[in-house]
Parts: C-alpha cells; sequence; structure tokens
C-alpha cells in the first residue's frame, strides 16, 4: 500500500483510494485519529489533580498555558504531554500501517480537528498549538524542528505564548515548503485553522492587551 510519490508535488493530491481495502483503512483511521484528538488532556488532568476546569478559568482555553495558571507545572507538563502525543500517534500508526503520506498528514490534521472541536467536550476545544507541533513532529522532523524555532526565539523575546505561535504558524507553511513540499498543503490547512484560532489573541496583541506569560493574571487568552 506504500505509494512513492514526486517530492515536489503536494502529497495532498494523492489519497490511499486505490483498492476498497485501503480505503476503508484510511478512513477508519481518519476516524480514529478525530476521536482521539477529541481526548482532552487539559480537562482531564484538571479531573485528575482536582483543579476547575480550565474552560471555566483564566483564559478559558483547555490547553497547557491555562494549565499552567490554574494547576502549575507538574499539570501542565501533563498536558503538554497528552497534546503533543495526539498529534503524533496517528502519523506514526498511519505510516506502520502502510498508508502513504497523504494519508498519515490527513491523520494529523484529524487528530488537530479533534483537538479544536472535541466530540466529547461539547466541541469545545484548545487551540491546537501543542497538537499541530506533534503532527509536524512525526510528519518531517526537520520542518518541525524550524518551526519550533521560530516559536522559542518570539517567545524568548517577547514571553507571550500566543504571539510565539502565530508567527511559527504564520511562517509553517513557508518552512514546510523549503524543506519538504509534499506536506504544504496540509500544513497551510492547518496553519490556517490554528491562526483562525488565535482570531482574539490577534486583537489582543493589536490593542496591546496580550500580556507576558511572567504576568499570567492579565494574560486572559493564551494560546496551546
Amino acid at each position: 500500500m506504500e505509494h512513492h510519490r514526486n517530492e515536489t508535488i503536494p502529497t495532498a493530491l494523492y489519497t490511499d483510494w486505490s483498492t476498497p481495502l485501503d480505503s476503508l483503512l484510511a478512513i477508519v483511521l481518519w476516524t480514529f485519529s478525530y476521536l482521539l484528538g477529541s481526548v482532552s488532556t487539559a480537562i482531564l488532568t484538571c479531573r485528575l489533580f482536582g483543579y476547575p476546569d480550565p474552560r471555566s478559568t483564566g483564559s478559558h482555553n483547555p490547553g497547557a498555558t491555562n494549565v499552567l495558571r490554574v494547576g502549575g507545572k507538574v499539570a501542565a507538563i501533563f498536558t503538554l504531554i497528552g497534546d503533543v502525543a495526539k498529534g503524533i500517534v496517528p502519523v506514526v500508526l498511519a505510516r506502520e500501517l502502510g498508508l502513504s503520506e497523504s494519508s498519515a498528514a490527513y491523520c494529523g490534521f484529524c487528530a488537530f480537528l479533534g483537538h479544536l472541536y472535541p466530540v466529547y467536550f461539547d466541541f469545545r476545544g484548545g487551540k491546537g498549538v501543542a497538537t499541530a507541533m506533534g503532527v509536524l513532529a512525526a510528519l518531517h522532523w526537520p520542518s518541525f524542528l524550524l518551526i519550533a524555532l521560530v516559536w522559542l526565539v518570539v517567545f524568548h523575546v517577547s514571553r507571550i505564548s500566543s504571539l510565539a505561535a502565530i508567527i511559527a504558524f504564520f511562517t509553517a507553511p513557508m518552512l514546510v515548503l523549503m524543506t519538504k513540499a509534499g506536506l504544504f498543503y496540509p500544513v497551510l490547512v492547518l496553519s490556517l485553522m490554528l491562526l483562525l484560532r488565535h482570531h482574539s489573541n490577534i486583537t489582543q496583541l493589536f490593542r496591546g492587551e496580550e500580556a507576558p506569560i511572567a504576568n499570567p493574571a492579565k494574560d486572559q487568552n493564551d494560546s496551546a
């Protein structure tokens, strides 16, 4: 079932429809990926540690940054690891089962979509940064390292996690185009959705109201 493609052509143009079995396997994995992505690590971690639902306090975002505010570093680390893993597992599984790079990318995207709109939690999910990073790490680690480096540099300078995420994923499609052009379209769509999820952060940034993470009391629209 492994398909060899011209690397210069975006793999989003290809799907695993060569046989009925390929088609069924791809659909099953896409569904599984969405359901896995729908598992909100932030909400479950806060329940496990006895903290308030992150959707009801702080920035109301079920992500690692808000969990850091609500429950501290240990809970935030649990959340971060879980959210990243949700992006990695579907891509690795798709490859292990012999699906194409295209279907592996779609699996990652479905996990990302599940994080944004989790079926188990009234479709009220996070902003997807950690899960998107997991998807990128699994799809092509050199691209992931470049995008993560952009995030780290911007965060180091600004201490604003949302600004770091916005700039990192604004540049992500261009970086992927230079390093692995076949993933351009999947990463473009993922990045656009992530930026749309940060619309409130963008508004806050233009108003000068997005506070550094070192002053979490003022940071009411974080990213994670």
